[in-house]
């Protein structure tokens, strides 16, 4: 099993651009912008960890990226070509971009062996080979081993940690270049998240697989990831190298995210009130409401507050460079 090399160097393996995604509001009400301005690129081999509460949006932004939701607009590109939505062209794509969800307890049907979950993309996308082959080598590679001890097991059979082996085999063996992995451990037992992410961190080594991880947990980002980027209401507000974001946080957000995990050391920054309603996104700074920053007066002092309240910031790009929507001039806290 090897990888797929991205056809043209220095272009993005997958990049989204100017992507919007609303859904209609109820009686009357205006469109939920779930997804309102991104710009996103995730590189041939590399692995992005796209962090931010519930509801922010992550979960809508990974589902179009995989052409599970139309984009309102703006666009997504694989390997430099945009992607197509029409069925056989999806198809196709999704034979290269694999999903891994967060409930390995789900996403395997009770009544399947294993064998026969880790077979089912082999047998949808008509795989020409030997398919026993290639589902005892996706097995393997996910860590289970010898494969042929698990062929006819049933999920119930199986531990946490081995189920979420198994959705990860079903992904590999179309031999994907990237994978969206949408908290990939947040169901597991703390002694088998490290092993499932030192497994995601060893298929990027041996086959070059690229990755998306979806979490709230900016720590499952800094053991994991190389580049972070934090959403908040629909839009990206921090962007960077994995170390320089989460040892150095420019943007209120994402300092408080940080500041309530374990490690940090300052104190839990308590955000009030629960993200606002993407029907009704505020003006300017769409965190405003919430900024730890500008209720304290560091806005005020720094001249800055009335244009929190109501400039707008722009759309981040979507590449490697750090870079934070934020009006504030703040000084980095991190880990």
């Amino acid at each position: 099993m090897t990888a797929t090399p991205d056809p043209r160097p220095g272009v993005p393996l997958l990049s989204a651009t100017g992507l919007h995604v609303a859904f209609p509001g109820r009686r009357g009400a205006p469109p939920a912008r779930a997804v309102d301005g991104v710009d996103l690129g995730i590189g041939a081999g590399e692995i992005v960890a796209l962090v931010g509460e519930s509801g922010c949006g992550k979960t809508t932004l990974a589902r179009a990226l995989l052409g599970l939701v139309p984009p309102t607009a703006g666009h997504v590109t694989f390997a430099g070509e945009p992607l197509s939505y029409g069925s056989r062209a999806l198809k196709a794509y999704r034979k290269r971009v694999q999903l891994v969800l967060q409930d390995p307890s789900g996403s395997l049907n009770p009544r399947h062996t294993v064998y026969d979950a880790v077979a089912e993309g082999l047998r949808i996308h008509g795989h020409p080979g030997d398919e026993r082959a290639a589902v005892a080598e996706a097995l393997s590679r996910a860590g289970l081993r010898p494969p042929e001890r698990f062929f006819l097991r049933y999920p119930h059979e199986l531990s946490g940690g081995q189920r979420q082996r198994v959705v990860i085999a079903g992904a590999l063996v179309l031999q994907p270049e990237l994978i969206v992995a949408d908290e990939p451990v947040a169901s597991l037992d703390a002694s088998v998240r490290g092993e499932i992410l030192a497994l995601l961190l060893s298929l990027r080594a041996e086959l070059g697989l690229s990755a998306l991880v979806v979490t709230h947990d900016l720590g499952l980002a800094w053991n994991i990831a190389d580049r972070v980027a934090v959403m908040y209401l629909g839009r990206i507000v921090e962007t960077g190298p994995v170390e320089d974001v989460l040892t150095s946080p420019q943007h209120p957000y994402t300092q408080a995210l940080l500041s309530v995990l374990p490690e940090s050391p300052t104190p839990p920054i308590v955000l009030t009130g629960e993200p606002p309603d993407p029907t009704r996104i505020p003006p300017g700074c769409r965190f405003h409401e919430r900024c730890q920053a500008l209720a304290a007066g560091e806005a005020d002092r720094a001249g800055v507050a009335d244009r929190c309240r109501s400039a707008p910031l722009g759309v981040l790009a979507g590449g490697a460079a750090r870079s934070v929507a934020c009006h504030l001039p703040v000084r980095g806290r991190g880990l």
